[in-house]
């Protein structure tokens, strides 16, 4: 998803930092971008570090200059039981999708602020909507994104800056085809592009007008 809302960007000539643990994706990606005729650069890291986590958003900006859109995508999900799933995978779940999400907003939200304009986009899922069986630690985390959107949402948005929250249900990504959730039939699921343009259609409202949530369904999986 992380690709696809880039590559809409760039198609919008919007300058692109994107971030993650494979470096060779990253190094790949910021080349399509780079095609698009926009400036794309890329940081390496792993964002539930927050040491980490400061010196690469303080390097992106060092590159790029500015920033007006942060996208909080980076997540990771495992299934299985509360009793049963190790406490290091549970642990390292809430880690990424919940920290991470708070560690990167940290550090960016203060450039928006001394903008006085910005726009960030936190996904959560479906799944942070409601619970089920085998899904604790990836529900709880989801249900934390909200909570903290809705919280950052109400704090910014006297500095002019949006904070919109996307719960997408399933999507053909690498993380969904590899838990077997889906088989990504590009004819009746939902594919990466989609939540990108449900990304974009938000940020295109006139800057008076918020989309503070959304979700996004396949119509007849």
């Amino acid at each position: 998803m992380g690709k696809a809302a880039a590559i809409a960007f760039a198609k919008e000539g919007i300058d692109v930092a994107i971030t993650g643990r494979n470096e060779k994706i990253l190094i790949e990606t910021t080349k399509e971008l780079k095609s698009l005729g926009v400036n794309a650069t890329y940081e390496k890291f792993d964002i539930g570090n927050y040491e980490d986590v400061k010196k690469g958003i303080k390097n992106i900006m060092a590159k790029l200059g500015s920033v007006d859109i942060l996208v909080n995508n980076a997540g990771i999900a495992a299934f299985g039981s509360l009793n049963e799933m190790d406490v290091n995978q549970w642990t390292s779940i809430v880690q990424t999708n919940v920290m991470g999400m708070y560690y990167v907003t940290k550090e960016v939200l203060p450039y928006l602020i001394a903008k006085n304009e910005g726009d960030i986009i936190n996904i959560s899922s479906t799944a942070g909507l409601n619970g089920n069986a085998n899904t604790s630690a990836y529900s709880a985390s989801k249900f934390a994104v909200i909570g903290m959107s809705q919280s950052l949402m109400k704090e910014v948005r006297k500095n002019n800056i949006r904070v919109c929250t996307l719960t997408p249900s399933t999507i053909a990504t690498d993380m969904a085809l590899e838990l077997g959730i889906t088989d990504g039939n590009p004819e009746k699921v939902l594919q990466p592009e989609d939540f990108a343009e449900l990304i974009v259609a938000g940020l295109k409202l006139p800057r008076r007008a918020m989309l503070t949530s959304a979700s996004l369904w396949s119509t007849n999986p």
